[in-house]
């Protein structure tokens, strides 16, 4: 948990650019992540020199080499322990001349830390600005993981908050939700093939740590946690730069986050290589067939990109592979061949576990669409049973463009630090998904008037279009009301208006 002040020395910082006229949200948290890597590279490169001193052999890996750049400036200079006590000017030299050069190269060497830094340039040219952020992101305490992470969530979080870009986050409390559901396991492959800042795989990552921190005290499972597990593709390299950034500040030292256009490029290299998918992708209308992979219109000839996703998620997971993913509403019940193809899949050649209702206004201010969370499990050869429902109708904050929470801290999310009551039920259904979650028999006696409830796969294959829309199955209880026969209502109308016009001729007589 970060404290008031870290808040405000991180609201700080954002204001400092802002004045200092960088005013683009995602330029501000791009030039921040540029500056944490740098400061990044020294901590390694201290941690190494320390190894060395206290082993008293050479050391095994250099971050900066020793001698000067082909500047001639000392490579000791580019360090920040070093630059940050120069002049201002001074230190905007270092830094624009020499140290963004050297994240440049690092990135054509293929640096498994420089891998997004080959184009990466300083965005201001404010020599005072520098020196003042510079000094308030050292004065942020960040010695441990968690600390570090939550700093850069909280500046993940003004992306959304200042109103530009926030596409690219999906709401934590959601993210929450669909790991839960999902329970990485610590043999998982993980991919998120829309990955944005990686807030799925981060999510991950943090519930594996918590469910299951012995994995991280094996060689083998600390090994795949590191290097294998997680893998997020994106086709905007200020995304990738976060992303990446994301997870080394989550400690995850090498995830595989990289440059795919995941609908366009042909998938035959990792078909079929992971495990779980978790995805909010974006959906963006209609491709050109031309440009859409060439497999992905095998299994669904569209130019829909929901559907299109879709299809990539069955082509990416292994058999028995899980998905948890965020789709617009008319892939439940869209009428055209490739939406009734992709529902008949998911239903008749797979196993369709679960369709969670979405309230309209949980992406606002950035999208008002109805969305749903799709569960499933690819399986190739069928197993839907039965579908689980449920009707989110509230997930703990007001669902108009301004989303203020409407419980304390303590209760939001899917796992409040705090049991909720009934009342507060109503505010945050959340907690409540999770309870009713894998609880198939008492899921299967509910009636269709619940919340919550499981419709058999006959029931969905007999509508003939596998419709997949809650409202088709959901019953609504009107209560009976007993109305008066229109004669003693149309009796009781002339008893008014006699009394009316009685009155009104006893109010003339007055008058007269």
């Amino acid at each position: 948990m970060l404290t008031g002040n870290i808040r405000n020395q991180i609201d700080q910082i954002w204001n400092a650019f802002w004045s200092g006229g960088v005013s683009n949200p995602l330029s501000v948290i791009e030039q921040l992540t540029f500056l944490m890597f740098i400061k990044r590279l020294d901590d390694l490169h201290t941690v190494e020199e320390r190894k060395a001193e206290d082993l008293g052999q050479p050391m095994a890996r250099r971050i900066f080499p020793e001698g000067s750049d082909d500047k001639g400036e000392p490579y000791d200079n580019l360090r920040w322990s070093r630059f940050k006590h120069f002049e201002a000017r001074e230190m905007m030299r270092i830094v624009d001349e020499h140290v963004f050069p050297f994240l440049r190269q690092m990135g054509e060497e293929g640096s498994s830390y420089g891998t997004h830094m080959k184009d990466a340039r300083l965005g201001f040219s404010n020599a005072n600005l520098l020196a003042k952020v510079v000094q308030m992101l050292d004065d942020i305490p960040m010695d441990d993981r968690d600390t570090k992470g939550d700093v850069y969530e909280y500046m993940l979080g003004k992306i959304a908050s200042a109103g530009a870009n926030g596409q690219f986050r999906t709401p934590r409390h959601i993210i929450q939700l669909m790991v839960e559901l999902m329970a990485p396991q610590p043999n998982d492959v993980i991919c998120d093939p829309a990955a944005g800042t990686c807030g799925f795989l981060v999510a991950a990552g943090e519930y594996l740590r918590q469910h299951h921190p012995q994995m991280l005290r094996n060689k083998e499972s600390r090994a795949h946690f590191h290097d294998g597990m997680f893998h997020g593709f994106d086709f905007d390299s200020t995304m990738l730069r976060i992303g990446a950034m994301n997870m080394t500040l989550h400690g995850v030292d090498n995830a595989d986050v990289s440059y795919r256009d995941s609908l366009a490029e042909e998938h035959g290299l990792d078909a079929g290589d992971y495990s779980l998918i978790l995805a909010n992708p974006p959906f963006a209308g209609s491709l050109d067939y031309d440009t859409t992979a060439k497999d992905l219109l095998k299994i669904v000839k569209t130019k829909k990109t929901e559907l299109l996703f879709m299809a990539l998620f069955l082509r990416l997971l292994r058999t028995g592979g899980r998905a948890a993913v965020v789709v617009p509403d008319g892939v439940l019940f869209g009428s055209s061949k490739a939406h009734k193809d992709i529902r008949r899949m998911l239903v008749e050649e797979h196993k369709l576990d679960a369709i969670i209702k979405l309230p309209s206004g949980v992406f606002r201010p950035y999208a008002g669409v109805s969305c749903a969370i799709v569960v499933f499990t690819k399986t190739g050869v069928g197993g839907t049973e039965g579908v689980w429902f449920y009707d989110i109708t509230a997930d703990g904050f007001s669902l108009d463009d301004k989303r203020t929470p409407l419980l304390d801290a303590e209760k939001l999310g899917a796992c409040p630090a705090q049991a909720l009551t009934a009342e507060e039920h109503a505010k945050n259904n959340l907690p409540d998904i999770l309870s009713r979650w894998g609880e198939w028999k008492a899921e299967a006696a509910r009636p269709r008037t619940a919340q919550s409830f499981v419709v058999p796969a006959e029931d969905i294959i007999a509508t003939g279009s596998w419709d997949l829309s809650l409202n088709k199955y959901k019953e609504i209880e009107h209560e009976e009301v007993d109305h008066a026969a229109p004669a003693e209502i149309i009796a009781e109308l002339r008893a008014l208006e006699a009394e009316i016009a009685e009155g009104l001729d006893r109010l003339e007589e007055m008058l007269g």
